[in-house]
């Protein structure tokens, strides 16, 4: 979330960030229960203070005769004191009140924008930066994954209805296999590049859903909630590796911090989609490896670019042709300052997909998480956060199976995962 000061000195800047993110919410309405909850807080402090002056003039007789006072509390002071407590509890009740509405508006006030993000109303006005590759041309009528993968007997989407629902899906023979290639292949990467492995749990406490920018209990919500408990599965390491540094101080000569995370992802995907939540495009469990970033606000910018640079060289050895796209303002999200994504050639849709984003999330999410570094100079300031998708084990196999597809039907692995596949499996081909 955003300093509320920061919103006082720049009401203008957070309302304008909220009209082009898409995000309604009422900075004035904000403003002003801020300025009334202020109020009554010094409201609160007085009364209390007068309340503590009669107590210290009232002792009991016993207290006063230890400090060489005699004397008890007469029947106006007790009077005096109700009073006091009772006001304070009226004035404490309309405090509660208006600390709830206040504590939820604030909670929706995105973040600013970069100076250099695109102004657009949607995706449709995201804006490419870059191509790497082109459409994949074929000299034969492609398939679609679904088709390939039950031909090959490696994608299992109706047992998984029946088992589990639709939006589930079984993974089967070498895309199995292919899925732990893809996982040793981008952690091996990104530890060489200096970001600790972890694999993070699939629950997580709803501080750290909240702070990361994930509400499991919005109206519009696209997370699983554990009935009955302060907690909800991910939809994304993020969450999880985002909360790892919860309430810490850091030193500034550890930053940046990188961590690289893999999990189960959990997402209802509610809502219409149309072609694109055919397959393995949408569904309602995945696996992913999340980069995740503490840093100096000053490494931030640089930091936002070392991901980039990094999902696109991971998509360059693998050889599926994409493009980066520079998110535009009303496709940013709340938390992000700035997004860029990657998109991916995906003969199914005839189209780019998405396969990775990443965004810089300034100070956003470590005020909301209380995570701070301590300056040279003593200061303590909050870190900015930074997140980014290195391969997510739905959406890279859709590309797999569809771009390097062969006349017979059969998908040639790329060689960077061959490696990591028994008997350095090159080739998927269809069970005799």
């Amino acid at each position: 979330m955003l300093d509320i000061k920061f919103i006082r000195e720049n009401k203008d800047k957070v309302r304008e960030a909220a009209k082009n993110k898409n995000i309604k919410v009422d900075i004035d309405e904000l403003l002003k229960l801020d300025e009334e909850r202020r109020g009554l807080q010094v409201k609160i402090d007085e009364l209390r203070a007068q309340r503590n002056e009669l107590a210290r003039a009232g002792l009991p007789a016993e207290a006063l005769a230890k400090a060489g006072k005699g004397g008890k509390p007469s029947p106006k002071q007790i009077k005096q004191g109700k009073k006091l407590k009772d006001d304070i509890a009226v004035q404490e009740k309309k405090f509660e009140k208006i600390e709830f509405a206040y504590a939820e508006l604030l909670d929706k006030v995105p973040n600013i924008i970069h100076a250099d993000v695109p102004l657009g109303k949607d995706d449709s006005e995201n804006v490419e930066i870059e191509r790497v590759g082109e459409p994949t041309s074929f000299a034969f009528e492609p398939k679609d994954h679904i088709t390939l993968g039950k031909n090959l007997d490696v994608l299992d989407f109706e047992t998984a209805a029946v088992v589990s629902g639709s939006g589930f899906y079984y993974l089967k023979n070498e895309l199995a296999l292919l899925e732990f290639a893809m996982i040793q292949y981008t952690l091996a990467k990104l530890t060489a590049k200096g970001y600790t492995p972890f694999s993070t749990p699939d629950i997580a406490r709803n501080f750290a859903m909240k702070g990361t920018g994930y509400n499991p209990r919005g109206n519009e919500d696209q997370i699983y909630e554990i009935a009955g408990a302060d907690a909800a599965l991910i939809a994304t390491a993020e969450i999880t590796l985002g909360g790892y540094l919860a309430n810490k101080t850091l030193d500034k000569k550890d930053l940046p911090i990188r961590y690289a995370g893999f999990s189960h992802c959990f997402r209802k995907e509610g809502g219409a989609y149309g072609k694109e939540s055919r397959g393995l495009y949408r569904v309602h469990q995945f696996s992913k490896v999340e980069m995740f970033v503490f840093c100096a606000p000053e490494q931030s910018e640089a930091m936002h670019q070392e991901i980039k640079e990094i999902e696109k060289e991971i998509y360059s050895e693998l050889g599926i042709p994409f493009r980066v796209m520079d998110i535009c303002t009303g496709d940013l999200g709340g938390p992000a300052y700035r997004k860029y994504d990657l998109e991916a050639w995906l003969p199914m849709k005839n189209d780019w997909g998405e396969i990775t984003s990443c965004s810089n999330c300034t100070d956003y999410q470590a005020r909301r998480l209380n995570i701070k570094y301590k300056d040279e100079d003593g200061t303590v300031k909050l870190v900015h956060t930074l997140n980014g998708t290195a391969m997510a084990f739905t959406r890279v196999p859709i590309a797999i199976l569809e771009n390097f597809q062969q006349a017979d039907g059969s998908i040639v692995i790329p060689k960077v995962l061959q490696k990591y596949l028994p008997g350095g499996l090159k080739i998927i081909q269809k069970k005799k």
